[in-house]
């Protein structure tokens, strides 16, 4: 018997963000998925380890892993138009969450019941706040990388996410901001590397 979800997955390489903004450098989803694992990754362990808390450190990783599941089948929407009202936002979080059973439906039986609670996350746990916020600075990011090109497309997106990231009172984005945002605003040269 076939099974697609994977052959979906794959096709993450094929999905543009930011589409209603000129990028000096086009972002998939895919990428972008991997680099919101390794945010979530850092958050969790700095939520663990410099706070006290007792995040899954790996349902935090996969939960990051799969959280643009839903984008094989809708595509990327973009954030003014999700935002924009609470009829579409809740509309769209409907059409994400049918696109992500759909997607499950797609495992043979036997790995479905270890996939689909990643892919279908539990929105109230901490793990899946810390992949939220991972999703937000790695938006942040992409800010700070479109700007170094000299691209001010981004500007205004760089002060409402920085501005959304700090209302979300949240110890773990302040002590990243802290300790690893400057290095994303210097050269290869200027990194402490070898």
């Amino acid at each position: 018997m076939r099974h697609d979800f994977y052959a979906y997955l794959d096709r993450m390489k094929y999905i543009k963000r930011w589409q209603l903004m000129r990028s000096t450098r086009e972002e998939n989803i895919m990428e972008h998925s991997q680099g919101v694992a390794v945010l979530a990754h850092a958050l969790a362990v700095i939520h663990n380890g410099v706070f006290g808390g007792n995040a899954d450190v790996g349902k935090t990783v996969l939960y990051a892993m799969y959280h643009e599941t839903s984008e094989v089948m809708t595509g990327d929407l973009p954030t003014p138009i999700k935002y924009h009202n609470q009829s579409i936002h809740g509309a769209y979080k409907e059409l994400e969450k049918t696109a992500c059973e759909k997607m499950t439906e797609m495992l043979p039986e036997v790995m479905k019941k270890e996939i689909a609670p990643f892919v279908l996350a539990d929105e109230e746990s901490v793990e899946y706040k810390l992949v939220k916020a991972a999703d937000k600075l790695s938006a942040y990011i992409k800010c700070l990388e479109e700007l170094r090109s000299g691209n001010k497309e981004f500007s205004k997106a760089k002060k409402s996410i920085e501005a959304e990231l700090k209302n979300r009172k949240m110890p773990e984005i302040d002590y990243f901001f802290e300790h690893f945002i400057p290095s994303f605003s210097l050269t290869l040269d200027e990194l402490g590397g070898f």
